[in-house]
């Protein structure tokens, strides 16, 4: 028989659940019950933790796991993401692969969820089923971030446009170049020239840029994607810039108009 002492979490899980929250907080938790102590609290989370119902995902903040989603032992990232950073009281979006993922572009499994953050850092977050990276970037580029909804509200990820551009940026992050330019051509089907004009601003390196446009025109033969990338370079000097920052680029053919020095060959399988 279900041990009567902790049924009032349960009840307490199937009261958060029945308002649409898929989380709760340590400190909210106290506070609901402060009539019983810490210690009789944390048994009885680390009891629901041991058969699967919650998962301790960061320090103070929990996941309810619905029976639905008990054999991956975790929450999809989309359904509690917003939740969590409403927590930290900290601005994010969902980017680079697994932004590219829920707009079609993601053409393998993505093992790794990657969210942009401003300082300070943070540390990996590491549950069974799921690995979430924080990348640091000292500008959010608010025009390329949007809401979009999931069955538990609204998160914020970036938009194709930017996605592409991060993709460049941290390409190693992604997989290499070879795994970027694949994504970029499918993901260059979601994409809009103007709004892509639109996100070009000052944080942006202007050697990513170089290399994005390089990649959409002499790559991808998307033309029409890398004009407005060239169009916002064209105020600007541009000096030669390797295609992969950490390869020689000695005697290696200068692409004239992106000044790109092409000291490496992208080969993608392009459908």
């Amino acid at each position: 028989m279900e041990n009567q002492s902790y049924k009032y979490l349960e009840n307490y899980l199937d009261e958060l659940q029945s308002s649409g929250k898929i989380s709760f907080s340590w400190v909210g938790l106290k506070m609901r019950f402060s009539g019983r102590s810490e210690n009789s609290l944390k048994l009885a989370l680390n009891r629901l933790v041991k058969k699967g119902k919650l998962v301790a995902f960061y320090k103070g903040f929990y996941l309810i796991i619905p029976p639905e989603y008990r054999k991956r032992k975790i929450l999809p990232l989309e359904l509690f993401i917003d939740q969590f950073f409403r927590f930290l009281d900290r601005e994010y979006y969902v980017g680079l692969l697994s932004a590219a993922a829920y707009y079609g572009a993601a053409h393998q499994a993505v093992m790794e969820s990657f969210v942009f953050i401003q300082k300070p850092p943070m540390r990996r977050s590491e549950s069974e089923g799921l690995k979430v990276n924080y990348l640091v970037k000292s500008v959010f580029p608010e025009p390329g971030i949007i809401k979009r909804k999931s069955d538990a509200g609204y998160f914020r990820i970036s938009s194709p446009e930017l996605t592409a551009i991060d993709l460049v940026a941290y390409y190693k992050q992604a997989g290499g170049m070879n795994r970027v330019a694949e994504v970029l051509s499918e993901l260059s089907e979601q994409m809009n020239a103007q709004k892509l004009y639109e996100i070009l601003n000052d944080s942006i390196p202007v050697a990513v840029l170089q290399r994005l446009g390089y990649i959409l025109e002499e790559v991808l033969r998307e033309a029409d994607l890398a004009n407005p990338v060239y169009d916002y370079l064209s105020t600007r000097n541009l000096f030669p810039v390797r295609l992969i920052g950490d390869k020689s680029g000695s005697h290696c053919r200068v692409n004239q108009k992106w000044k790109v020095i092409e000291n490496y060959s992208i080969e993608c399988r392009l459908d």
